[in-house]
């Protein structure tokens, strides 16, 4: 896969997959991931595909994840 520049455009993300969550509403409100290469996950925002990406190294993504799934950021969403 293409290197992706963190804040450059997602579209221009050479060969990536983009993945939303299946919970993901049906008006497009949504996170997309990519996985980049061996290292790095991109996201992107649904609503603006061609926006910027922000890209992690999968160490950084998987502390998020643990993050989220402890519940360390629910109220960011009440």
């Amino acid at each position: 896969m293409g290197m992706a520049v963190n804040g450059g455009r997602a579209d221009e993300i050479a060969g990536a997959q983009w993945v939303k969550a299946t919970a993901s509403d049906a008006i497009g409100e949504c996170v997309e991931l990519a996985s980049v290469n061996e290292s790095d996950v991109a996201v992107r925002n649904s609503r603006f595909p061609q926006g910027p990406a922000l890209v992690f190294t999968r160490a950084e993504f998987t502390a998020f994840l643990h993050g989220a799934g402890e519940g360390e950021f629910n109220g960011l969403t009440v």
